[in-house]
Formats: structure tokens, C-alpha cells, sequence
């Protein structure tokens, strides 16, 4: 297995964070069986103080290298890895995407539909390089700004319906395709540092939709436990 964390600032993370990829690569560690590999041609963090993907500052020490790859940019959404994804997938050799994009395209770039021409355009990307790559898609999780900005919130919402909506026309055998489960009982107080960007609780959250949705569908794993 050849895993590829596709995502925006959530993912990325910035300067000090352990990141959801790394509470992924321990679950994974603690649970998997087989031979796997994390890919993608990216390693850095977001970095502040410099306003780009500059930090290796990475919160855990025990994070090696190796599993620190990445297709993940602050600011970048569905729009932006569509154009990427398939050299990622090509270089990378990528046979698995872990996808958590979107909240990016609607705040500042695309509406729903838009968006979701842009996950079709990914996802025949992706497989122009691999044609039996399998994906799981995470639906927006909504922030701040949707608690206080109703007609985004309503885009957001229109979003993940079209989401799960491509994720059943697109689907199929030899590609599947997953939506995972929004990350069960998030709390944009409990779960993130700004109404947005996950905290330890959050990077949990975000790392068990992922595995859970894996182990049920695909056998892949465990059920997700935090590491110790």
C-alpha cells in the first residue's frame, strides 16, 4: 500500500504541529499488517511567520522523514491539486488517497458545483496515472466562518451533497471510492485552535474518520484507538 495525504491547511499543518498524517501513520504502525509507504512529493509545513511552506518543524521527534510526504498546501483546494495530482500519483506511485479538500474552494474560489467539477477533474487525474487508485474523500468540515456566514454554511452543505453524489457516480470495482463520515462529534471549540485548524483532539478526529472509513470498507487496519 502507497498512501498519499491530499489536503489543504488541515493537512499540511503548520510550524510546531504533530499534524492528522502523523496520528495516521501511528494508527497505521499500531494496526496494519501489511508492507505500506507514504508518498507525495511535498514534506514541509506551513510556516507563519515566513507565509509559506517553509517549516520541518515538525511537533512529534519521532515523525521520521520518510513518512512525512505530503500533497498538501495552505490556501489549496480542489482547484488547485487537480493539475497535480496525477504527476503525485505517477512519481509517487500512489495506489491509495487519503483527500480532505474543499472548505478552501468555497470560502474564496469556487461555488459547490464548480467544486465538484474540480473533484471529477481530480479524480480522472489521478486515475489517468493510476487507473485502479482508490480514495477516500472527506466531506467540508464546517468552521467559524459558517457558524456566522449562513450563505457559506448553505454552500458547504450543497457541497457535500455533490460530493457524495460523485462519489457514487464515479465509483467503481477496480477504483473505489469512499466518503468518509465527518469526524464524529467535532467541536470547533474543543477541536481546533481557531475555529478552524485542528488541535491534538482534532488531528484524532480527523485521523479516525480516515481509518475507520478504511478499516470497515477495505479491511485496511483497525479501528481507530489514539496512540498512547
Amino acid at each position: 500500500m502507497r498512501i498519499m495525504f491530499v489536503g489543504d491547511s488541515m493537512t499540511i499543518g503548520s510550524a510546531g504541529d504533530l499534524t492528522w498524517r502523523y496520528r495516521m501513520w501511528q494508527h497505521l504502525n499500531a494496526t496494519y499488517g501489511g508492507p505500506y509507504k507514504i508518498v507525495g512529493p511535498r514534506r514541509e509545513l506551513y510556516d507563519p511567520a515566513a507565509d509559506a511552506p517553509v517549516s520541518y518543524a515538525y511537533g512529534a521527534p519521532d515523525f521520521p522523514e520518510r513518512a512525512r510526504a505530503h500533497l498538501a498546501g495552505w490556501g489549496e483546494g480542489w482547484l488547485h491539486m487537480a493539475p497535480l495530482v496525477g504527476d503525485a500519483v505517477r512519481a509517487g506511485r500512489a495506489d491509495t488517497l487519503l483527500v480532505s479538500l474543499g472548505l478552501i474552494d468555497l470560502g474564496f474560489y469556487t461555488n459547490a458545483e464548480q467544486t465538484a467539477e474540480n473533484v471529477r477533474r481530480f479524480v480522472a487525474e489521478a486515475r489517468e496515472a493510476n487507473p485502479h487508485v482508490r480514495a477516500v474523500l472527506m466531506p467540508v468540515i464546517r468552521n467559524v466562518r459558517a457558524l456566522n456566514d449562513p450563505p457559506f454554511a448553505a454552500e458547504c452543505e450543497r457541497f457535500n451533497e455533490l460530493l457524495g453524489k460523485t462519489v457514487a457516480d464515479l465509483g467503481t470495482p477496480g477504483s473505489p471510492l469512499l466518503l468518509a463520515s465527518r469526524p464524529d462529534g467535532w467541536d470547533i471549540d474543543r477541536d481546533t485552535y481557531d475555529g478552524t485548524h485542528p488541535n491534538a483532539s482534532g488531528e484524532h478526529h480527523l485521523a479516525a474518520a480516515f481509518a475507520d472509513a478504511m478499516h470497515q470498507a477495505w479491511d485496511v487496519g483497525g479501528a481507530y484507538a489514539p496512540a498512547a
